[in-house]
């Protein structure tokens, strides 16, 4: 049986360790390339949304990572989702946004979820993307989104414990009004992580191991 290849496209050098390892853990016998460019996140930052050139752009990388023999391709950020789905309806291998396994373990299960986030960038995909999925599965849900304002600029001037502290007392709040709690954002999962056993209260869903091992799964 011939070696699957999984195509990584990235916004930040950051996550391609953090992949790596899980890639290592649950995909050992597949073949793995990253591809990196923080100028889709910068430039959707800068413009609070996520712009027709910005999509156009994740399409091509995705055309790419097919050209460069990828079976399947992951795009590891939340903000440039819906590029995604985009670009899956015009290539021929599986191309998943990381974020969509995670919407659906937390339409499955509860009914009240809650998103959280530290860019409204972030937050506002996400959460489409969840209402999206409990449609699909014919499920009715509460949403709460909650942004914590002020804690990504903290995590982007090296103030890593600020970031932890306001996400975490975020976190703390909304556990106690949902069953679920979808993180819009692979860096709040080290926060959740940290977090007491008694502040968890309800399952806090993190996308980048579901992500994976969901492709174990399928790949």
């Amino acid at each position: 049986m011939q070696q699957k290849t999984l195509g990584l496209i990235h916004t930040s050098a950051t996550l391609v360790p953090m992949f790596q390892e899980l890639v290592s853990k649950y995909l050992p016998q597949v073949k793995v390339f990253n591809i990196v460019d923080d100028s889709l996140i910068k430039n959707t930052i800068a413009c609070g949304e996520l712009t027709p050139t910005t999509s156009r752009r994740v399409v091509n990388y995705v055309g790419s990572a097919e050209l460069a023999g990828a079976d399947f391709i992951l795009v590891t950020c939340s903000s440039i989702g819906p590029a995604v789905e985009a670009a899956a309806a015009l290539t021929n291998v599986p191309v998943l946004r990381v974020d969509q396994p995670m919407a659906d373990q937390a339409v499955r299960t509860g009914k009240r979820i809650g998103v959280i986030a530290t860019l409204s960038t972030t937050l506002a995909p996400t959460s489409d993307l969840v209402k999206r999925r409990a449609a699909v599965a014919g499920k009715e849900i509460e949403l709460q989104a909650v942004l914590c304002e002020g804690a990504f600029d903290a995590l982007m001037s090296g103030n890593g414990a600020k970031h932890d502290e306001m996400v975490g007392k975020a976190l703390r709040e909304l556990s106690t009004k949902v069953d679920v709690i979808v993180l819009a954002q692979a860096s709040m999962a080290r926060v959740a992580d940290a977090l007491a056993p008694e502040d968890k209260k309800v399952p806090i869903l993190a996308s980048p191991g579901i992500a994976v091992q969901h492709i174990a799964s399928v790949i």
